[in-house]
């Protein structure tokens, strides 16, 4: 619809805010007409049709204009449609569609004129004009199908009268309510259930299914001549005071949506005041026992409290772990042994570091730029005094997948730890963390807005080592850890090495996430090592149970 306005029309972005606010409400007036609904825009001059190349559209005047163009369409619940093939994008001149001109022109609804036969199809045409205060931006096209017409039932009564005073708030402006966000979520349908409020609150009409509802509420009788706000309020007292606004809510008085519950159901409703001229005629409440699906939201909520309280039971058990690690260290007088279980304390710690951060998060996402940015503090925090070491990062990891960001973090805690024992060991010199991450259909980029892919040092070696590596492969993160230390050992084979570090790595980063672990002479002097993992949705899919919500 967007696209539509902003291609063959001369509205503004402030009356496309309008339109969308009705197209989102306006299942509502299909429903209670048992009519289709059209939206037509009048196009700008220079979309004309070739016939009418020259005539100039006055949109704000009421004026002729060149054509129309159908930006939206709605079919009704409650009947037959009218037109079941897609009018959406569909151009016409003007003359074509004489109501909808005439709608236009004279600034009122139209409804003269016989039924059309339209494939075999009796049609009943109504034109509406769309006002946003003085200006008109479209008209509305309803067509009914008279083909299964027949004697009228209270209920569709009630449904015809609603419809036509909210028609007539349409054609006057004060349909959607000025100023009220569009309505986006899921709202009671008329079919869920529709009453019909007098000037004061008092039902004059209840569906069979709005009266079912309150039965489930615990109201019996029928609710004809009740005040809606009184037995609403008598439903729900908990001896609590009761909140202000839902008596104006239930009154009819201001357009609103509320949940109540009684009796172990809960009812959503919602409730849109009728005024005419300037004038609160009646109200139209639509009402919808949401009762399984808030008992699905609660049970969720409950599933997601839980598992964040088991990741911080965890955390707090590994903390545990930890200390008591930290307190046997300090009884052993065998230098081996005591290192062995401070690399023991600091491997528990990255994994303590995911779990405290997962028991904040409403989800299993990390935003790992935290993690990764504690994980580098604690490796500074534990070197040796001797080693004048101040860790930094560079680039963003972006938000993980909790599967992803425990062995990342436990693998850039031993990656850390390695250059700080083997590359920095008694000496001056600088270690960064340095994270790429890229896909999407983009080439990577780093923060400063410069082509990543062949900027760090290493990364076209990087890409002739790893051949999926580079923008076609998909969403990947590139983690680089640099230090200008003494270097890597001559005859040094990560594969081959006997360090428990370097195996954990190799495990978490190729084994566990299927990515690549590149250790290479640092330009200038020092180590680079280059971790390349996928973050694709294949690895998600495969790593990552569905959820139910």
């Amino acid at each position: 619809m967007t696209d539509l306005v902003r291609d063959h029309s001369d509205l503004t972005e402030d009356d496309l805010e309008w339109l969308h606010a009705l197209v989102s409400d306006w299942q509502l007036l299909a429903d209670l007409s048992f009519a289709d609904l059209l939206l037509w825009v009048p196009l700008r001059s220079a979309d004309a049709l070739p016939a009418d190349r020259g005539r100039r559209a006055l949109p704000d005047t009421g004026a002729t204009v060149p054509g129309w163009v159908a930006i939206a369409q709605m079919r009704p619940t409650t009947g037959p449609t009218a037109y079941p093939e897609d009018l959406v994008g569909k151009v016409v001149r003007t003359g074509r569609r004489g109501l909808i001109d005439v709608a236009w022109r004279e600034r009122r609804i139209v409804r003269e004129g016989d039924p059309e036969w339209g494939s075999g199809i009796p049609v009943r045409e109504e034109s509406i004009p769309v006002r946003r205060g003085p200006k008109v931006l479209g008209v509305i096209q309803r067509s009914t199908n008279l083909s299964s017409a027949r004697t009228p039932s209270r209920l569709e009564l009630t449904y015809l009268q609603s419809a036509s005073d909210l028609a007539t708030m349409i054609c006057e402006g004060t349909f959607p309510a000025p100023g009220e966000e569009p309505n986006m979520v899921r709202s009671p349908r008329v079919g869920d259930g529709l009453m019909r409020l007098d000037r004061t609150g008092r039902v004059t009409y209840a569906s069979p299914n709005a009266q079912s509802a309150y039965r489930r509420l615990g109201y019996p009788a029928d609710l004809v001549g009740e005040s809606l706000g009184q037995i609403t309020a008598e439903l729900c007292d908990t001896g609590e005071p009761m909140e202000e606004a839902l008596s104006v809510v239930l009154s009819g008085r201001a357009p609103r949506e509320a949940e109540v519950e009684s009796s172990g159901s809960i009812m959503q409703l919602r409730v849109i005041p009728l005024v005419v001229s300037g004038t609160r005629i009646a109200a139209i409440v639509l009402c919808r026992d949401v009762t399984e699906l808030r008992w699905r939201d609660r049970e969720l909520l409950t599933k997601d409290a839980t598992i964040r309280e088991i990741h911080h039971r965890v955390k707090n058990n590994l903390q545990t772990v930890a200390a008591l690690l930290r307190l046997q260290a300090r009884r052993l007088q065998i230098p081996e042994g005591r290192a062995a279980l401070d690399e023991a304390v600091r491997r528990v710690g990255s994994i303590a570091i995911v779990h405290e951060t997962l028991s904040h998060t409403p989800d299993e996402l990390i935003d790992f730029d935290d993690i990764a940015d504690r994980v580098i503090t604690m490796a500074g925090e534990v070197s040796t005094p001797e080693t004048k070491v101040t860790p930094k990062r560079t680039g963003s990891f972006g938000v993980l997948p909790a599967e992803v960001a425990t062995p990342l973090a436990m693998a850039l805690t031993e990656l850390l730890q390695n250059a700080l024992e083997h590359g920095l060991t008694n000496r001056f010199g600088t270690l960064e963390v340095v994270a790429h991450r890229y896909g999407d259909g983009e080439a990577p980029r780093d923060p400063g807005g410069v082509s990543v892919w062949g900027d760090w040092p290493g990364a076209d070696e990087h890409a002739r080592v790893v051949p999926d590596a580079g923008p076609a492969s998909g969403r990947r993160l590139v983690t680089v850890v640099t230090d200008d230390g003494i270097g890597l050992p001559e005859d040094f084979d990560v594969e081959s090495s006997n360090s428990l570090g370097l195996q954990i790595v190799r495990t978490l980063i190729v084994g566990e996430l299927g990515g690549h672990l590149d250790f290479r002479p640092r330009e200038g002097g020092g180590t680079e090592v280059v971790v390349d993992i996928p973050l694709g949705d294949a690895q998600s899919s495969r790593r990552q149970p569905p959820r139910t919500t």
